[in-house]
């Protein structure tokens, strides 16, 4: 029931935010490369800052290992799943200029986890290589929107030399009623994202602790899965209308997101260096490295998205969630 109100709060969210900003004169392309994109990780932030929250008024590590597995395992979740999906039913080509800097920025922000996370603690100095890879990520994406404003309106000026008049680049109408309407789907939507989260926290806890499992397993799996719903709908709506490009991008943005801005904020709740448990340094996160590794080196490589590669992500989440709840401790005590 939680994860059914963040996914319509995210959705009540993301379009009023979209609408209010159009109204407001920012081109709609901008807004799709930071309004939406940063939306669309709320699921996860607020999930993960909540965890950082309780982890710092009761002390309680196991909170931590949650908020960290969230953020990590929707990664996963994103790459070995949602993507390997996309690419099982809608492999092709891709211009390599589109999606290079995208796939430095998405290896590098695993990288930078991985190997901070395997030496047991994610301090200051991997928060701030996140933060200048998510402004590098932001910075790119708006760079990317002004091409494509700028291409549109040289097509409608060429196309419009004739008559004179000047083309309208889908600026929506606003009036009172619906300013009123979409503020408050913009509270509301607000409001339930961030009760939908503690809530999927707290039952998540409280699931965790009843079938003794640990809360570390919980996150990786049914929080990551959950909270990556907007990116599997998304994803589905790209199937069926053969959008490769819309899927990947979006899959990407979100990780890139969910790793570079989620880990810091987290951080900065915590007060301090956030310790990373040997389970999530040798299991969790060279898995989301690994996983993105297979996604964007060949790709990049061939230029294009391969089958095969949908299939191998595939495996590999399966052979992830088999270690992870499995055989998680074993590891850990190597």
């Amino acid at each position: 029931m939680s994860i059914a109100v963040i996914v319509k709060g995210g959705d009540w969210f993301v379009s009023a935010a979209s609408w209010m900003a159009e109204v407001s004169g920012i081109p709609k392309l901008i807004v799709g490369a930071t309004i939406v994109s940063l939306a669309t990780t709320l699921p996860e932030m607020l999930v993960s800052a909540f965890s950082a929250v309780s982890a710092r008024a009761t002390g309680d590590a196991a909170y931590i290992d949650m908020s960290i597995g969230n953020a990590v395992g929707s990664v996963t979740a994103n790459t070995g799943l949602i993507l390997a999906i996309a690419l099982i039913f809608m492999a092709g080509a891709i211009e390599r200029k589109e999606y290079l800097l995208k796939s430095c920025l998405f290896i590098g922000a695993a990288g930078v986890i991985a190997a901070f996370g395997l030496a047991g603690s994610l301090g200051l100095a991997p928060n701030l290589i996140l933060l200048a890879i998510f402004a590098a990520a932001m910075a790119e994406n708006v760079h990317g929107a002004v091409r494509q404003v700028r291409a549109a309106k040289a097509g409608a000026n060429a196309i419009d030399a004739g008559s004179g008049e000047t083309v309208d680049l889908e600026k929506p109408k606003a009036n009172g009623k619906l300013w009123t309407k979409n503020v408050l789907l913009f509270l509301l939507g607000a409001a339930a994202i961030g009760i939908g989260a503690n809530v999927l926290v707290n039952s998540a806890e409280y699931v965790a602790k009843a079938a003794h499992v640990p809360e570390r397993v919980i996150a990786v799996t049914v929080l990551a899965v959950g909270t990556s719903l907007p990116e599997l709908v998304t994803t589905v709506t790209a199937v069926v209308k053969r959008e490769m490009s819309l899927s990947a991008g979006n899959i990407i943005g979100a990780n890139i997101m969910d790793m570079t801005l989620i880990m810091p904020i987290c951080g900065l709740i915590s007060g301090k260096a956030l310790p990373v448990t040997a389970q999530v340094g040798r299991i969790d996160l060279p898995a989301s490295l690994l996983a993105a590794l297979l996604a964007m080196i060949p790709a990049l490589v061939k230029k294009r998205f391969m089958k095969w590669q949908g299939f191998a992500l595939l495996g590999l989440y399966i052979a992830y969630l088999i270690l992870t709840c499995f055989f998680g401790e074993q590891i850990a005590s190597l």
